[in-house]
């Protein structure tokens, strides 16, 4: 059967106009005629969750909280992780002990001034197990943390560390908090950023407002008010009728009639995400890579990412965006349905059925799971598909130490950047290991990139990894996703919504025009 027939067949393509080879467009830019004031709504694709940013793991939660609070460095559009709280950092001749400088200028939305006291507060928080921090794992070699004065902070490390500077910069992990405020950052959370919160309705609506008292250039927008409108046509009409000034994801089957519409403008950018397709390891019998390996040889990706996406992304075979530590010799599987029943053969197994379990969060997974499922009845396996909504999804399959209650689903993956990425995701007591992956030769690697300090051999053992997690059908990759913003031409700004990351979205150099 001919590719568009088949997708025909499954119903994942009806029409529309596809976007290809489109540029990342770096967001630090500044325009030249911004103005001051207004509420911006924005029509946010996703839920946020837990907002205590040092136990949130979600790329949806992240997106809102980077407006709110700030880390010790962040990337620039280069990225390089860059001071932001801090000013410097100077490492040990051993590479076991860090002194950080911070900034003098730096207050809390509640009025303090931040010290060094507060990070050390912040560390030693994360650390504690109680806390449930998603880096903890990735911290857990701090054997202590000193606030020397003031404005510096000396942290000791048991073993050295590479990626420090990374974990500090990213998902959380430097994330400072006023001394003593955790017990409401998970309801009314304290942070030092361009916007501090006003109010939340969980699953439904999210403010927060410019803080005047911003260490940095303040923000121009009045404040933010954020409806979380999972569903896409909805959100596209949301803002076609003026209800909404800006949305993102707009959906994928539209991004041409969106960008023929004289009154919207757009911001394409690439990539969004990674999406790999992950395996229950905890559960039989995929635990074995020979049924891993056999249900990837079911795919067509590039047939895949028309049928789902629309042609708007296109296959991948890494999590990386890129960057040396990046491992470009991998290939992805052809389509071998010959290949897949013989693996199961070898693998004793036959007559397989599971459960996919896929979130209406993301529609284009939904779209993706029903046509896997029809490929993986060529192999002679039967896949039941399950809807879930987002928050019901992270609570059956977003589940870290314990096996999930899934046996196949689909995850995305925003913003890897940072090689340390790995670690969370798959060593057996990563803080995102949610698959239940526990295989010591795959541990062994990524410890021993933690401890190599020479970044060329730092490098090739990622580059090794990557080798390894692809060879044993770890997980399967499955596209790279490209994203479309829009939104009303009173919009200032647009394009410096998305961050170097494609996955934060600061509001701080957006404007309202008039």
């Amino acid at each position: 059967m001919k590719r568009r027939d088949f997708i025909k067949k499954t119903g994942a393509i009806t029409g529309g106009v596809a976007l290809s080879g489109v540029p990342m467009i770096s967001a630090f830019g500044q325009s030249t005629n911004p103005t001051k004031g207004g509420v911006l709504r924005w029509g946010h694709s996703e839920t946020s969750q837990n907002i205590d940013m040092h136990q949130t793991g979600t790329a949806s939660t992240h997106r809102t909280m980077n407006n709110i609070m700030e880390s010790l460095y962040w990337p620039d559009e280069n990225l390089v992780f860059k001071p932001v709280l801090a000013t410097g950092t100077e490492i040990s001749s051993d590479g076991l002990t860090y002194t950080i400088g911070l900034r003098k200028d730096v207050k809390f939305h509640n009025g303090q001034p931040m010290t060094a006291a507060d990070v050390k507060y912040s560390f030693d928080r994360i650390l504690n197990p109680d806390t449930g921090a998603t880096s903890y794992n990735d911290f857990k070699n701090i054997t202590e943390v000193v606030a020397v004065d003031d404005h510096t902070v000396r942290i000791h490390r048991s073993a050295v560390d590479p990626f420090f500077i990374y974990r500090i910069g990213g998902m959380g992990g430097g994330v400072v908090m006023p001394e003593g405020s955790g017990d409401v950052q998970g309801t009314d959370p304290i942070g030092t950023g361009p916007f501090q919160f006003v109010s939340r309705t969980m699953g439904s609506e999210f403010k927060m407002k410019r803080f005047d008292g911003y260490w940095g250039q303040p923000a121009y927008l009045d404040g933010v008010d954020i409806s979380e409108v999972t569903e896409a046509t909805t959100r596209l009409t949301g803002l076609m009728t003026g209800e909404f000034d800006v949305i993102n994801d707009v959906p994928l089957d539209r991004v041409g009639e969106v960008q023929g519409n004289s009154n919207l403008q757009t911001h394409n950018f690439s990539p969004v995400s990674n999406c790999f397709l992950n395996f229950n390891h905890g559960k039989e019998p995929f635990g074995d890579r020979r049924v891993r390996l056999a249900m990837d040889y079911c795919i067509d990706k590039p047939t895949l990412v028309e049928g789902a996406l629309w042609g708007q992304g296109g296959p991948e075979t890494n999590m990386l965006y890129g960057g040396p530590a990046y491992n470009n010799s991998l290939k992805q599987r052809p389509q071998d349905f010959d290949k897949a029943r013989s693996l199961l053969k070898e693998a004793g197994v036959s007559g397989l059925e599971f459960e996919f379990a896929v979130t209406t969060n993301y529609p284009w997974h939904v779209d993706a799971t029903q046509i896997m499922a029809e490929w993986f009845k060529e192999a002679g396996i039967k896949c039941n598909i399950k809807k879930y909504n987002w928050s019901d999804w992270l609570a059956n399959c977003w589940i870290v130490g314990d096996v999930p209650n899934y046996d196949v689903t689909m995850m995305n993956f925003f913003g890897i950047t940072n090689p340390s990425f790995f670690n969370l995701v798959y060593h057996s007591k990563g803080g995102f290991n949610y698959r239940s992956i526990n295989d010591p030769a795959l541990d062994e690697l990524i410890d021993r990139a933690g401890v190599t300090i020479d970044d060329d051999k730092r490098n090739a053992i990622l580059i090794e990894v990557q080798k390894y997690v692809h060879d044993q059908a770890i997980d399967v990759v499955l596209w790279r996703r490209d994203g479309t913003n829009a939104a009303s031409k009173k919009v200032g700004g647009l394009d410096n919504l998305p961050q170097a990351d494609n996955m934060s979205f600061f509001f701080k150099n957006v404007w309202m025009e008039g």
